[in-house]
């Protein structure tokens, strides 16, 4: 039986960053998460860090926040714990999609007991599920509004991911991708969109009969790209790569929590199940060209630019950014997106710089802790 859903503070956020963990002598992953555990166990600061997938990541998660400022703060602090514990050690970590030649198959499940379920249930796809991820948690008032604001939100995954791209590289080579991370997510059975449901009442339905098939046992088991929280009394965010800097992550958590307050109290758009008939090829545009892809509005069917999508998009909710102080978050978004270069794009200029994935992973390690790109 799916769990109430519980009550939160309306377009509050809450940020989730999954974390490369590299040795310093090639910068492939390494395992030392439970070294670094260790070393934070003591240490007092919101949010937590956390095990993930496998032994060569880390997660920092931030408290419930309300505005831009809060989430970066907390990042960053959370971020300067890491970096510390990870000196002690001897060891780097960083941001980005992917490590750009660890081999999955060297990969073992971080010991949980969910972990080694699922390495048993899904195989190789488990181990080649290394993957980092951003998350952004957005409080909704109600079960219903969690919903409409998932399907809402759908239109504009595009935008999400084009802005935090930083995974062009697999296995040593240039996939041509901008976003190669969901590539590994796509194979899972249940990954892709949730049902298209607005009532919180059909949703439990829909759990239930899933449950009830012995395919799925909770919310967890959907890797959806926005998939509801009810424990949380939010919605989550999937699709993005990890950012190279913890200050980017926060800005596209507010570009997020701007356009939910827009997308629930305007209620710009009307809602249609024929939405999700561009999806598939609107995320692949994303992933594929970053911000240079274009998508199609599922509306009027005409094809549009991502960039400058995300360009209209941040003047719409200009006055919904003011309300929650995420307008510095929105001004990093419009420069970088304008006038700067994505994390994907920064990331292949380093390795024509250098010809080594190996050098690229230890600048990605230099700007995680904040120092200067030199790329």
């Amino acid at each position: 039986m799916l769990q109430p859903f519980a009550s939160s503070d309306s377009f509050t956020i809450g940020v989730e960053l999954e974390i490369q963990v590299v040795n310093t002598h090639d910068y492939n992953l390494t395992k030392a998460t439970t070294e670094l555990l260790s070393r934070v166990k003591e240490k007092s600061f919101a949010g937590a860090i956390n095990p993930e997938t496998t032994e060569g990541m880390i997660e920092l998660s931030t408290g419930v926040c309300k505005s831009f400022d809060q989430a970066r703060s907390e990042l960053q602090i959370l971020r300067d714990t890491l970096v510390d514990a990870a000196d002690f050690l001897n060891v780097g970590v960083c941001g980005g999609g992917t490590n750009f030649f660890q081999n999955w198959f060297d990969q073992r499940s971080d010991g949980r007991e969910r972990s080694e379920y699922l390495m048993g249930l899904y195989g190789a796809l488990y181990q080649q599920f290394t993957i980092f991820g951003q998350h952004v948690h957005v409080g909704c008032p109600d079960a219903d509004s969690a919903l409409v604001l998932l399907h809402s939100l759908s239109r504009y995954v595009p935008h999400f991911i084009a802005l935090a791209a930083s995974s062009p590289f697999v296995q040593g080579s240039d996939t041509q991708f901008q976003c190669a991370r969901l590539n590994s997510v796509a194979p899972f059975p249940l990954a892709g969109q949730a049902p298209f449901v607005t009532r919180w009442s059909d949703f439990e339905q829909y759990f239930d009969r899933m449950t009830n098939t012995g395919l799925v046992n909770s919310l967890k088991d959907f890797y959806w790209d926005i998939r509801p929280s009810p424990g949380y009394g939010t919605i989550e965010v999937r699709v993005m790569d990890t950012p190279l800097r913890v200050e980017w992550a926060a800005a596209i958590a507010a570009y997020i929590q701007a356009l939910s307050r827009y997308l629930l109290m305007g209620k710009p758009a009307r809602l249609s199940e024929r939405d999700y008939e561009v999806y598939r090829t609107n995320r692949f545009m994303a992933c594929r060209f970053g911000l240079d892809g274009t998508c199609v509005n599922p509306e009027t069917g005409q094809r549009g630019s991502i960039r400058s999508e995300i360009v209209e998009t941040l003047d719409a909710i200009s006055s919904h950014a003011q309300v929650l102080g995420a307008e510095e978050g929105l001004h990093l978004i419009r420069h970088s997106v304008t006038s700067g270069l994505s994390d994907a794009d920064w990331l292949r200029r380093v390795y024509g710089a250098h010809d080594s994935l190996h050098e690229v992973v230890r600048q990605q390690c230099q700007i995680w802790r904040g120092a200067r790109a030199t790329g």
